[in-house]
């Protein structure tokens, strides 16, 4: 905003980006992709949750091929386009942070990703939208937290613990590269976000607690006998 003091331009365009991630995070993969399905809500199967999982098990590869690239993509753009986008009237200020706007626009995004404005707050766990986010902020992060999916996938059999293992493994690579030093924006939201994806993921950690959790037997390298 022309004339405007250096910290309120800074606010209002942390604001207004932040609220454009969320609105952006909000569209949810699984459920555009039920629309062009026949109108198939995928809250309404299996575990009731709007993610690529549920819509695998439930719809085959096909539909969750969508619902992972919508996710992933949502995730992705506002965290890479808009730290440096003039938005009309605002501008850029430059007493903003580049670097922690990146993080706080792909937070918002994954925070739309499980609380989506456009379909009643209920919506999937934050984990192929925090790909999106991690593609466009530091791509090379994803060597180490896809690997550890896949590990930890194929050795348990289950994809909650994999998923949260390998939001786990996001900080934890950031600190043995010694890249959480250098890039403290990027560590900060590594590791926010690894305790989120813990916290959606609660439910399936329970339920692999009680043993009532449901287990993929087919990618499992080591099976126990019966």
């Amino acid at each position: 905003m022309a004339g405007a003091p250096a910290d309120e331009g800074a606010m209002l365009e942390l604001g207004l980006k932040i609220l454009l991630s969320y609105l952006l995070g909000s569209l949810s993969g699984s459920l555009i992709t039920g629309r062009f399905y026949g109108g198939i809500d995928v809250r309404k199967v299996g575990s009731g949750n709007a993610g690529a999982t549920n819509a695998l098990r439930n719809f085959g590869w096909k539909f969750a091929f969508w619902v992972v690239l919508i996710d992933v993509a949502k995730g992705w753009l506002p965290a890479w386009l808009l730290p440096g986008l003039a938005l009309p009237g605002i501008g850029l200020d430059a007493g903003l942070s580049r670097a922690w706007l990146a993080a706080a626009c792909g937070a918002a995004a994954v925070v739309g990703h499980v609380w989506p404005l456009w379909f009643g707050f209920k919506g999937g766990k934050g984990a192929a939208t925090l790909v999106g986010v991690l593609l466009a902020l530091a791509p090379w992060l994803l060597v180490p937290v896809l690997s550890v999916w896949i590990l930890t996938l194929i050795l348990s059999g289950y994809v909650g613990l994999a998923t949260v293992s390998a939001a786990l493994s996001a900080p934890a690579a950031l600190v043995l590269t010694g890249t959480a030093a250098r890039s403290p924006a990027l560590f900060a939201f590594a590791l926010v976000m690894s305790l989120f994806v813990v916290y959606t993921h609660r439910s399936n950690l329970r339920r692999m607690h009680a043993g009532t959790e449901e287990r993929i037997d087919r990618v499992r390298v080591f099976h126990g006998r019966r």
